[in-house]
């Protein structure tokens, strides 16, 4: 037991270390490429860092030459236009966000501004900005491109196809599975025990349980692929949270029973008069309300999280003048390891309240009530 937790503790630290390497190594900044040594650069750092990228920037270094240079590797793009499906590789942008390089692919131009792909017109040499910043000459193209954070969920559902592959072949062999499927057992007997059968009821459960184990380790694991120092904020991106919250809302609204929707839309023992304007308040907690409150909860926990870490790492560069490198490392160091263990809590506890709630809204949903009434 000792050695297992001493085992978690040097992950942690390890984690840690490696992230105020790449943080005090110096990534690429939204407007300048440069170190990362000033406020102005600290804040554009992390804002690029909780945003989605078309590439990844592992770390950056200044070399003999003084040329800065970034380490890391480029994504697909693809990305729909005026002339149909045109696909490269991001690397054709340079790595250069706020350059707006010009790359022409089959007759049509494209720019990377604020992470974003645009067409550009076809005499367009360059990007044209108005006072806001905004683009003139150039217009949105649909974008399918494999992102930073579609990789990450990629990789996460190779992980859970290799894991439960694993899990359902060591059952095959006996009762008791083995290798990695030992792990993953009393974590399936957990979400099946305390989320799914008090939450849907004995009758019910086994029937949402896919869902239910896919959202639980789905959510975990890119909320643990978000501690680590690649770059990774899945769960951190509302259209994802909106996605997951999505599928729970269709879920428990396409299997509500037929006691459900009476209850909704036609409340009984309430006053006939009142029964619409509840019928309207149920559907909008329903379709609207339970839905927002899973997908805020889970983005803005997770973007917080991500938030604090960064910031309380850059103290080792805002107090460096103030209190000398050794003890502003020192205090950072500290500050950023305990938050770091909190973090790695809290990346399991937003897996299980998302699952949690999503069995208990599916739970309301399918439940069966007595029809025996003649006594009211």
């Amino acid at each position: 037991m000792i050695a297992k937790k001493s085992i978690k503790f040097v992950a942690i630290l390890a984690l840690v270390f490696t992230s105020f390497n790449v943080f005090a190594g110096g990534g690429e900044t939204p407007s300048k490429g440069g170190q990362i040594n000033t406020p102005e650069s600290i804040k554009g750092y992390i804002k690029h860092h909780l945003a989605d990228s078309h590439d990844f920037t592992l770390y950056s270094y200044t070399n003999d030459a003084g040329e800065r240079k970034h380490v890391g590797f480029p994504l697909p793009v693809i990305v729909w236009t005026s002339k149909g499906l045109k696909t490269f590789m991001s690397s054709a942008f340079h790595h250069n966000d706020d350059g707006h390089v010009v790359v022409e692919r089959g007759g049509v131009k494209f720019a990377k501004i604020h992470s974003k792909i645009y067409e550009l017109d076809a005499d367009a040499e360059h990007v044209k900005l108005d006072e806001a910043h905004h683009a003139t000459n150039a217009h949105k193209v649909l974008d399918f491109s494999i992102t930073k954070s579609v990789f990450g969920m990629l990789f996460a559902g190779l992980l859970m196809f290799l894991g439960f592959g694993s899990l359902a072949k060591g059952y095959k062999k006996g009762a008791i599975p083995t290798g990695v499927g030992r792990v993953l057992e009393p974590l399936v007997l957990y979400v099946r025990d305390e989320i799914a059968r008090p939450n849907i009821g004995e009758k019910k459960y086994k029937k949402f349980m896919p869902y239910l184990l896919t959202v639980f380790f789905f959510i975990w694991i890119l909320n643990l692929l978000g501690l680590t120092p690649i770059g990774f904020n899945v769960t951190g991106q509302i259209a994802v949270t909106m996605c997951l919250a999505l599928f729970t809302a269709i879920i428990y609204l396409t299997n509500g029973s037929k006691d459900f929707w009476a209850h909704t839309l036609w409340m009984p023992g309430v006053p006939v008069v009142l029964r619409p304007i509840l019928a309207v308040i149920e559907l909008v907690g329903f379709v609207l309300i339970k839905p927002f409150s899973l997908l805020v909860r889970l983005f803005a926990n997770i973007t917080a999280g991500h938030f604090v870490v960064m910031s309380l790492i850059a103290l080792m560069i805002v107090l460096k003048k103030d209190f000398g490198p050794i003890a502003s490392t020192g205090m950072s160091f500290v500050l950023a390891t305990f938050i770091m263990v909190i973090e790695v809590l809290v990346a399991f506890l937003q897996a299980f309240i998302f699952t949690m709630l999503s069995a208990l809204f599916i739970g309301m949903a399918v439940e069966e009530h007595e029809h025996d009434h003649a006594h009211h």
